[in-house]
């Protein structure tokens, strides 16, 4: 049984994450986009955008400042000279993975043939014939928006709203073949998902593929695995969102195959696994903002096991009982979370705002505030915008403004 150290198994973290390597010089290109990518398995998709789409920033995190449009071309484009390399499906939650992977999520497809949840499964008993009329408006028009495919159904007035945050009928049952793998997303526009048939957005031997659910999952927790450097068995269910009984067998064939090696890491609670190929770095790197949606902290438990570093999300919180802020993005320097700041672009203004910013008990703020200076400079230029503004909240900010 290998021991390891809570700083040995941080670094692999940080490691396997893509950050014990130095940024890249000069503008990102496509190659190295995709790398950070295929590295993490999956990005994040989320609807709030008060900074930036949750997808945008893992990448900028790892790589510096690259065109976006890299990333969407990737996901919501195809040419023949440049094939898509990512498509969307429930991973974590709702994701960019990578084309190649699409097949090892086949058997959640086919769990949620009859709806994803019972909300959907309540729209389907009640519209027996939309799923077809759905796949046969596609299939003629080619991808679209539910609002498109409801404007070409025409066959009654606009059928009552559905139960998932108003979204009308047509649009879950939309959703509804999305997750069942009927359709696939073959664009964005305006954060919109333009659906189509899956067979017209993924390739021919993608589409071929087929694994038996034993065998797709334990490759998803050796891609898990491999993305977190060393975890829990938890941790790895908690990447593609496995459930407990998929994640024991998985981990179990794993340690038999070689491919994890079983650990201890002193102050853990739970057994651990290391990849294989997993590295050790001898000192820990990296300094970057993360979006709440980082897979490198979406895991809270994790987390917090990993940097000593509670973190909760307050979007839902109400404004008056929030602690750091709505949007709050961890900062980590040297390989260690020190910060916390509220961020939100106000492109208006052309000014990235941060109502609020906080030091982590034992940290010199003056030192913290030198690098996150430099960071929110990058990420405001990243995006487009003149300025950082910093306001008044927080026991950082005062050591933050004097330095942006």
């Amino acid at each position: 049984m290998l021991t390891m150290t809570a700083a040995a198994a941080r670094r692999t973290a940080l490691a396997a994450q893509g950050f014990a390597e130095r940024r890249p010089a000069g503008t990102p290109s496509r190659r190295t986009v995709l790398k950070a990518v295929n590295r993490t398995g999956l990005l994040q998709l989320d609807s709030v955008s008060v900074a930036v789409r949750a997808h945008y920033m893992p990448v900028f995190s790892r790589v510096g400042g690259y065109d976006r449009d890299l990333l969407d071309a990737a996901a919501w484009r195809h040419t023949s000279a440049k094939p898509r390399a990512l498509v969307e499906y429930w991973a974590h939650e709702a994701a960019l993975i990578p084309v190649a992977d699409w097949p090892l999520l086949r058997w959640r497809m086919r769990d949620y043939a009859d709806g994803r949840w019972s909300g959907e499964r309540r729209v389907l008993d009640r519209n027996p014939t939309l799923g077809r009329d759905v796949l046969d408006v596609i299939t003629e028009v080619g991808a679209a928006t539910a609002g498109e495919v409801e404007r070409h159904l025409r066959i009654a007035p606009r059928e009552p709203r559905g139960t998932w945050w108003g979204r009308s009928d047509t649009k879950v049952v939309c959703e509804q073949l999305f997750s069942a793998g009927a359709l696939s997303v073959d664009r964005r526009v305006a954060f919109t998902r333009h659906y189509d048939l899956a067979e017209r957005v993924l390739p021919p031997d993608v589409l071929a593929t087929r694994l038996d659910e034993p065998d797709a999952v334990r490759e998803l927790v050796r891609r898990a695995a491999r993305a977190l450097g060393v975890a829990t068995e938890a941790d790895l269910r908690d990447y593609y969102r496995l459930s407990a009984a998929q994640g024991r067998t998985a981990v179990a064939e794993l340690v038999d195959d070689a491919a994890l090696v079983p650990a201890t890491v002193r102050g853990w609670d739970e057994p651990a696994y290391l990849h294989v190929d997993a590295r050790i770095p001898r000192r820990a790197g990296g300094t970057a903002l993360l979006s709440p949606f980082d897979p490198l902290v979406f895991c809270r438990p994790r987390t917090e096991r990993i940097f000593g570093f509670r973190y909760r999300l307050e979007i839902y919180t109400p404004a008056h009982k929030r602690v750091h802020g709505y949007y709050v993005f961890p900062f980590l320097l040297d390989g260690e979370l020190v910060a916390r700041v509220d961020l939100k672009a106000d492109r208006p203004a052309d000014v990235l705002r941060v109502p609020g910013a906080f030091v982590e008990d034992g940290h010199h703020p003056g030192e913290v505030a030198d690098a996150l200076a430099a960071e929110l400079r990058a990420m405001a230029n990243w995006l487009g915008l003149s300025d950082v503004a910093v306001g008044d909240r927080g026991d950082l900010a005062a050591d933050l403004a004097a330095r942006v």
